[in-house]
This record gives C-alpha cells, sequence and structure tokens, in this order.
C-alpha cells in the first residue's frame, strides 16, 4: 500500500517563519494520520494523489485532540479522516453556508434542497460520530449564520478546503465572505490558524474570470481579502498545485475530475489534466 510521504514545497514568510515548528507532526502523529488514511476505502484513496489529504493537514498542523471547524464539509470526505484523527479529545465542527446564500445559486435550489439544508446539521453530526468510532472526536454542525456564542475563542483551526469561491462569488450580494471570516476570527483562539486549499487561477487572468462563479480566485485576492479580515500569512505550499489545469474564457472549474461536467468529446482531455491547480495557504488570526 502507497506511503504518503509528508514532504511539501512550504514557503515561510518573515517573522512568522516560527509556524515551521507547529506544521511539523510528531512521529506518532504522523502515524496516525497516514494509517487513518490508508484504512479508508479504495473510492476514497483513489483521490488522495490529486487531495493530498496527510501532507495537506500535516502543513496545517492539525493533531489529536484539537477543536477543528470544517467548512462546507459535503459529504464527509475530509471528515472522515479527521473524525477518527482528532481523537476523543478533540472536537470536528461542521460548518455550512448560511441558508440564505443557498437560493442565490440558481433555480435547482427547490425547497426540497433547502429543507434538505435545514436537516444537514443533525445528519451531519450522527455521521461525522459513526466515522470516528468510539474514540472519535465529538461532533456538531452549524451555519455560518448560528455559530454558538460559547464557541468564542475555543477552536484550534478552522479548513476552508474548496470552500471559499462560493462565498466571494456573492460576497456583494449579501457579504457572505465577510461575514465568514468575522465568524471565523471569533470563533478562533488567539494565534488560531486557517488552514486554506482553495481552486486558483493565475495571476494574469482577468480578475472577472476568478470571482468565484467559475470556482476560482486569485492568490492575491484571497490573501487580500484575509489581511484586510485580520488574519496574517504564515505559509504556503505547492502540495496541491496542478501546472496543467489553466482555464481559458468561458471555463470553470467543474469541467475537470471529479465532476467532470464537459462535453463528451472534450472529457478524455480533462481526465488527463486531472483536479484543479489548487494554491495551499496558512493564515493565522492576529
Amino acid at each position: 500500500m502507497k506511503k504518503f510521504g509528508l514532504i511539501a514545497s512550504v514557503i515561510l514568510l518573515g517573522a512568522c517563519a516560527s509556524h515551521s515548528l507547529t506544521n511539523t507532526l510528531s512521529k506518532e502523529n504522523s502515524a496516525r494520520l497516514i494509517s487513518i488514511t490508508q484504512s479508508l476505502p479504495s473510492e476514497q484513496q483513489a483521490r488522495y494523489a490529486a487531495r493530498h489529504p496527510v501532507e495537506t493537514l500535516s502543513f496545517f498542523g492539525v493533531k489529536p485532540g484539537d477543536t477543528v471547524v470544517e467548512v462546507l464539509p459535503g459529504d464527509g470526505w475530509y471528515s472522515k479522516i479527521l473524525a477518527p484523527y482528532l481523537g476523543k479529545n478533540g472536537q470536528l465542527i461542521g460548518v455550512d453556508y448560511s441558508l440564505d446564500l443557498w437560493p442565490k445559486f440558481g433555480s435547482w435550489v427547490n425547497t426540497e434542497f433547502i429543507e434538505g439544508r435545514k436537516r444537514w446539521p443533525a445528519e451531519w453530526s450522527a455521521n461525522a460520530r459513526s466515522w470516528g468510532g468510539e474514540d472519535g472526536a465529538a461532533a456538531q454542525a452549524y451555519t455560518f449564520a448560528n455559530l454558538p456564542a460559547d464557541l468564542t475563542g475555543k477552536v484550534d483551526s478552522v479548513l476552508f478546503i474548496r470552500a471559499l469561491h462560493n462565498l466571494a462569488n456573492y460576497e456583494n450580494d449579501g457579504g457572505y465572505l465577510t461575514q465568514a471570516l468575522s465568524e471565523t476570527k471569533r470563533v478562533l483562539k488567539p494565534g488560531g490558524i486557517v488552514g486554506i486549499v482553495q481552486h486558483a487561477m493565475s495571476e494574469d487572468k482577468p480578475d472577472a474570470w476568478a470571482s468565484g462563479k467559475n470556482g476560482y480566485l486569485k492568490r492575491s485576492f484571497i490573501i487580500s481579502f484575509m489581511e484586510n479580515a485580520g488574519f496574517e500569512l504564515v505559509a504556503e505550499s505547492d502540495i496541491n498545485k496542478n501546472p496543467k489545469d489553466d482555464p481559458q474564457a468561458g471555463e470553470n472549474v467543474w469541467r475537470l475530475p471529479p465532476s467532470l461536467d464537459a462535453k463528451e468529446a472534450d472529457k478524455e482531455k480533462y481526465r488527463a489534466m486531472g483536479e484543479s491547480n489548487r494554491v495551499t495557504l496558512l493564515f493565522r488570526k492576529k
């Protein structure tokens, strides 16, 4: 079975280079993380080559016993790793977008879908507890509109893994990214971290292509917005980069695997490209 190395190309920034002490996991925690990823079903492991979960969580410095917020965890791809990894002394908190954002996605967001989002916190919490097993993390779920007041200053890390683009896309129609980052800052401990993996478009492309509508943001936009929200960039890594993904006018991220939402004639080309190009950025609460 494939072993996942913890070698990542990392840039540590200025006075923040001390983060190297926290994003290098102990041998025990590294072994625990690798063991958990290797125990999961083959269909999950098939995506490790594109998503690099061991390297990514190691880079973010996530460790057993932490309290971690995972934004838009979906069906639990990362949650299935985090729940057992954080352990019985840890806590995993799933956070969905605010309910009033979802209707903005279009006509496919119908009443049935919204009712499903209302049920999601309870359903995800129950699933996350089962993913963790008897020694897994405590699990709860909320939206950005109802994160409890008693979480203030209690969270070690907040993970936005491919979750920023929709918030950015609707920022001018509801302030959703501002809300999310304000709540993120509130719940984090002093010095708590924000780990971001985001579909990214090159800086030389038009800004309109990278508004979030097509799934992509620019690295410079993310950094600027985060700094204005009260976070400092600590480090970045190229572990999730894919230079083959160079979107042109009219192309969105969903043309690529795993969605492959493209014309049949183009699917083989997009399969060969692989999953999206992604920036991996680590911020700290000031």
